[in-house]
């Protein structure tokens, strides 16, 4: 025969009153739980558009002032995404790096680089895109909460409370139960379809980001050399 663990001996026993007393509190509170954490994720796809906002613009500015000196350069109407705007910018970097004779635009462009590549605006995308993650994959934890806090109801009810009629406890415990479950879907339907709206505005700017940080390595290989910008060579 085992002999007992003695660590597990020393742990103390909790009644199953105080056991049924907890389960009941926490299938209470699991809809109220459950609509605060809504609300403080609602808040903070918020925050990310914001977010996306402020650095669609930082990057924008940049290559505006990267390409103001560039000869037919692209500026789209006013009432064009920023996004149209960066990717018609890039498209006049990369012009400019394909045609060798205009080496005003390549000096121009050599100059400037270092300038850009202190600011380094197109390369601070681990904190957005790090929490823009956790956000769209935490959507799929309210429906989860929400059987959850079913589920507690129900074991509640199977335990039974001391001195509790059944037919009223079961009849209690069932409205909490579907409570808890309609404020899971509610929140997730409501989170999956704010997510659907920012999710192509997101990925675009991760895209964006992408292709700067890719033409900003290749202005920096092809005008690397005094050659590639008209210069003599030491």
């Amino acid at each position: 025969m085992l002999s007992p663990n003695p660590l597990v001996a020393q742990l103390p026993i909790i009644p199953a009153d105080q056991i049924t007393l907890i389960l009941s509190t926490v299938s209470r509170l699991a809809a109220p739980a459950i609509g605060i954490l809504f609300l403080i994720h609602l808040l903070y796809f918020f925050v990310l558009w914001g977010w996306y906002r402020r650095d669609i613009r930082n990057i924008a500015s940049a290559l505006d002032s990267f390409t103001r000196d560039v000869r037919f350069r692209s500026v789209l109407d006013r009432n064009s995404h920023l996004c149209d705007q960066i990717e018609a910018f890039l498209a006049d970097i990369n012009e400019v790096l394909e045609k060798p004779d205009r080496k005003a635009d390549r000096v121009g462009l050599s100059q400037r680089i270092h300038i850009l590549d202190e600011k380094r605006t197109y390369l601070q995308s681990m904190g957005f895109e790090t929490g823009y993650n956790f956000c769209r994959t935490m959507i799929e934890a309210y429906p989860i909460a929400g059987i959850l806090g079913t589920i507690i109801a129900i074991g509640v009810v199977l335990r039974g409370e001391p001195g509790a009629d059944a037919v009223q406890l079961l009849v209690t415990r069932f409205g909490e139960s579907i409570w808890a479950t309609f404020a899971g879907l509610s929140a997730a339907i409501t989170l999956m379809a704010l997510n659907s709206l920012m999710e192509t505005s997101f990925d675009r700017l991760s895209e964006d980001r992408r292709l700067v940080r890719d033409t900003m390595f290749r202005v920096k290989r092809v005008l690397a050399t005094p050659a590639a910008t008209g210069g003599e060579s030491a």
